[in-house]
């Protein structure tokens, strides 16, 4: 359970102190409702200390997220508001707007095409399959996450770099530095990022001597034949798409095989109506925030949202969370509807920084949704709805566990 908490007025010049509490690991802060009715443009505390802005209704969110008078590469420089004590890597995809942000993305963006991960698709399965071959091998009781949940979008991303998959416990410490809001130290956060980094530079060096079909080797003849992407560039690209490409995922899986479990007319879908899976996936990415919003933004000026004036130099957070809820724009929006139409969810952002790994995101979700169902028809959940925990204190929301027997 998340013990970040509202903080009443009287305690800050703040309102609210972000994150938000969340009262158990499968919901949302309430507090986001009330916001979106009361208070769109909401004044927050963040965890640096820093204020800023969260906007919590869906348009304006999407207005923030698009609108590059809200900048990604503010947040760099020198004096700017950040999120954590720890300010982001510059150069980084996430650091950047165009037109750099675009020459970096073209760089990367051939293989998370839809016909690049369709051809991804038999790997994936088999991965998926081998994985759930050793749960079956078990005693009927697992934890799902341990399963299958982390190791299949790790094995993913791990083959498309070309990075060693045994090396996949120090990537789930170096993920938890880099998504870490308040469970570590300026210090700590530090050490584990530089490490990941000095992992990154060694494995860049072995690749040059040994190139292979993956996309680090592909990069490194980027940077090497033609310069079109520099040392720093080409290591924090490589860190950049490494945690990207399993941290949200892993997280996601869980979420939706939980929500499929507690809802019996969601697994009716899953077993009954397969051309209904893609829906599926496009609800349970909508209803099931494992980010409150991602990286912050910088005003380049002063801009107006929803009636509030909000200065330029300031931090505003898109609250994607909430703005998938709002009842502005979806009816009854707290439900899974796998009839709705035009659902066109934030979950994966929108404008330049739209999410380069959605298309793969989504072909991960459904083959281990599928697979797991139908490899395991009585999977049910191992514990009480409320012994679940969810990991405090991070931009990504994950639960620590997922007992399941079957």
């Amino acid at each position: 359970m998340d013990t970040a908490s509202e903080i009443p007025p009287a305690a800050t010049k703040c309102p609210y102190a972000y994150p938000f509490h969340r009262p158990s690991a499968i919901e949302v802060p309430p507090l986001y409702e009330k916001l979106r009715e009361e208070d769109p443009v909401a004044k927050v505390s963040l965890p640096s200390g820093d204020e800023g802005y969260v906007v919590s209704r869906y348009e304006d969110a999407k207005l923030v997220l698009s609108d590059l008078r809200f900048s990604r590469a503010a947040t760099v420089e020198p004096g700017a508001p950040k999120l954590t004590h720890v300010t982001p890597p510059p150069n980084s995809l996430f650091t950047l707007d165009p037109p750099e942000h675009t020459r970096l993305r073209k760089l990367v963006a051939a293989e998370f095409t839809n016909r690049r991960v369709r051809e991804m698709r038999p790997r994936i399965q088999q991965l998926t399959d081998d994985l759930l071959d050793e749960m079956a091998k078990g005693d009927g009781h697992a934890d799902l996450n341990v399963a299958l949940a982390f190791p299949m979008p790790v094995a993913v991303i791990c083959e498309l770099l070309g990075v060693p998959f045994e090396d996949r416990e120090k990537f789930r410490n170096w993920s938890n530095a880099i998504v870490a809001l308040t469970t570590m130290t300026e210090e700590q956060m530090m050490a584990e990022r530089l490490a990941m980094a000095g992992y990154i530079w060694e494995l860049v060096q072995k690749k040059r001597t040994e190139p292979g079909s993956d996309l680090l080797s592909a990069l490194i003849t980027a940077h090497d034949d033609d310069n079109s992407l520099d040392e720093g560039e080409l290591v924090i690209m490589a860190m950049t798409l490494l945690v990207a490409g399993h941290e949200t995922t892993v997280s996601m899986i869980g979420a939706c095989v939980l929500t499929i479990l507690r809802q019996p007319h969601l697994r009716d879908v899953v077993d009954n109506h397969p051309e209904k899976i893609g829906a599926l996936v496009e609800e349970l990415l909508r209803v099931n925030p494992i980010g409150d919003g991602g990286p912050i933004r910088i005003t380049l000026e002063d801009v107006e949202v929803a009636g509030t004036v909000i200065p330029k130099g300031s931090a505003v957070m898109a609250a994607v969370a909430s703005g998938n809820r709002d009842d502005r724009r979806y009816l009854n929006p707290t439900e899974v509807d796998v009839d709705r139409e035009n659902s066109q969810h934030l979950a994966f952002g929108h404008g330049v920084h739209f999410c380069l790994g959605a298309n793969l995101a989504r072909l991960e979700l459904e083959i281990a949704i599928r697979s797991v169902f139908e490899r395991f028809p009585t999977l049910r959940l191992d514990t009480e709805l409320d012994a679940l925990r969810m990991k405090s204190g991070m931009m990504v929301h994950g639960l620590e566990s997922l007992p399941v027997t079957w």
